[in-house]
């Protein structure tokens, strides 16, 4: 009977493994396709868009660098990225430590009231907040960009940072206000540290969030000056070029920054977000 178990266990093991492998697959096997592809010049993809590089064209790299004006769009991401994450972390973990420790009789509304914004689609506002910011004179503006990324960047935020800090014992903060400590100062020396790999976690998210995100700016911006890589890449890609190669260069300049950075954190990002199921 054991005997029968062990194979049967076994036997599930195998087909488990066997399904993650075909689907990481066909995870790995387009971006392969694209990264050797990128080295091809138009014509040779257009003969066989399968076959490997004869020769590596570099020339794809340095013209699409130049075209699709990498050098004005890659610092825009970084930026909407790097003070759009940095606020939306800070606000939610203050927030976070308000709901969670202070005991207020709206704290429970307030806390809703975060929560259902998660039920809120970007899609569903973006004719309104065009026509607000436009009317604000915000739009069209660096401002107008980052106020709706914090904004749809809260609520989730929110709700991680509320419920990891839940599970700080009350009795640190409570001494800490014996001891003559300010509300702020317990904020600065004992929630944020230890809330640490939540932090990182939420930082982490909100990055990727941040820089992959597309519709916002698309909707908000019409200056070529203030677009992030997104929108700046689909301009290149669908107006400015049919030449398969650039494209295909282009897409693995996009792309790397975003893969090289998951892989170099994807294990915090899943510490955190275990961590913060387990104080939950």
């Amino acid at each position: 009977m054991a005997g029968e178990v062990r194979r049967g266990s076994t036997g599930w093991k195998v087909a488990a493994y066997l399904i993650m492998v075909f689907f990481a697959f066909l995870t790995v096997a387009p971006l392969m396709w694209l990264a050797y592809s990128s080295f091809k010049p138009h014509a040779e993809i257009v003969r066989n868009v399968f076959s490997l590089p004869t020769s590596f064209y570099y020339k794809n790299y340095t013209e699409a660098w130049r075209l699709a004006h990498f050098s004005l769009l890659i610092p825009n991401s970084v930026f909407y990225s790097t003070v759009a994450t940095a606020a939306t972390v800070l606000l939610a973990l203050m927030a976070g430590y308000g709901l969670a420790k202070f005991g207020f009789r709206i704290s429970a509304a307030v806390y809703v009231f975060f929560t259902m914004g998660l039920l809120v689609t970007v899609h569903s506002v973006l004719v309104p907040l065009f026509l607000m910011e436009t009317r604000l004179a915000i739009a069209n503006t660096r401002i107008g960009v980052l106020l709706p990324y914090v904004a749809f960047g809260l609520p989730f935020m929110v709700y991680m940072a509320t419920s990891y800090i839940k599970g700080i014992p009350d009795s640190l903060q409570e001494a800490a206000r014996i001891d003559g400590a300010s509300y702020l100062s317990i904020f600065r020396a004992i929630i944020v540290p230890m809330a640490t790999p939540v932090a990182a976690t939420m930082l982490i998210y909100s990055f990727l969030c941040n820089w992959n995100e597309f519709i916002l700016l698309l909707t908000l911006t019409s200056r070529e000056s203030i677009r992030s890589l997104p929108v700046g890449l689909l301009s290149f890609a669908s107006g400015r070029t049919q030449n398969y190669g650039l494209q295909f260069a282009a897409l693995v300049i996009a792309t790397a920054p975003m893969i090289v950075f998951y892989v170099l954190f994807h294990n915090q990002l899943a510490k955190g977000f275990a961590a913060g199921a387990l104080k939950e």
